[in-house]
């Protein structure tokens, strides 16, 4: 369990036994981090009242995913914005980006009409409720991805937006000690032992983020990884020279 911060650097983690007491750990994580006046995103796993009650109590703001196991909340969230007389009152942005020979259309929405809800008073702070959208044209094929989530913010739409695409960088981590560091790979039985190659591995990922030198700005992790291992004397130089 791991904690990522906007830029995509990991800045903590706890060890856990199995996916199953990850949800233990979250609480313990967010103890050994000074998060105030931060916003908290988490996937639908860390979608607790008790985790949301420790991160205001720790004065930060959380923006929570909500999915099909989060019951009649998801449920009553999802009835909400597929109301579209609803939908036009809630604030909205949107950006398009081209990437990866696709084009990617962005929709966020939110509102603190919330008065509905009979629950509200479990979630520590709730303020509003919000849904994005992700269409994404590439070629002949258009797919469509929709989330919803829980906020503690007030609103302002570009805001929550921000939270909820800058969350793209913890999935964008595991994807890197997935793919670039083949973690799903390793074969390591003693835990300690995973454990200690973990942070090693997160640590190398950060000082990669952090590379900017000429001709290897614009790689990708992998290919600065690969590049590195060719020169790897001239690199040091280069990095004790900066």
């Amino acid at each position: 369990m791991s904690a990522v911060d906007e830029d995509g650097n990991s800045i903590g983690q706890k060890l856990v036994d199995d996916k199953t007491n990850e949800i233990k750990a979250i609480p313990l994580l967010l103890d050994d981090l000074n998060i105030r006046g931060h916003i908290i995103t988490m996937d639908a796993m860390g979608t607790q009242k008790d985790i949301a009650r420790k991160i205001r109590l720790k004065r930060a703001d959380y923006v929570l995913a909500l999915k099909g196991n989060h019951g009649d909340l998801c449920d009553d969230v999802k009835t909400y914005f597929a109301d579209k007389e609803f939908l036009k009152k809630c604030d909205y942005t949107y950006n398009i980006e081209k990437t990866r020979g696709a084009i990617e259309k962005r929709e966020y929405w939110q509102t603190d009409d919330i008065s509905w809800f009979s629950g509200r008073g479990e979630w520590a702070g709730l303020k509003s409720i919000a849904m994005t959208r992700n269409t994404i044209i590439k070629g002949d094929e258009t797919t469509i991805e929709t989330r919803y989530f829980i906020s503690s913010l007030k609103v302002a739409v570009q805001e929550i937006a921000r939270a909820i695409r800058k969350h793209w960088m913890v999935e964008s981590y595991h994807h890197h000690l997935d793919v670039t560091f083949r973690e799903d790979a390793n074969q390591t039985l003693d835990k300690r032992a995973a454990y200690n190659l973990n942070i090693i591995n997160k640590m190398a990922i950060n000082v990669l983020k952090l590379i900017e030198l000429s001709g290897m700005k614009n790689l990708s992790l992998k290919k600065k990884r690969y590049a590195i291992s060719l020169d790897f004397e001239g690199f040091m130089q280069d990095i004790l020279a900066v």
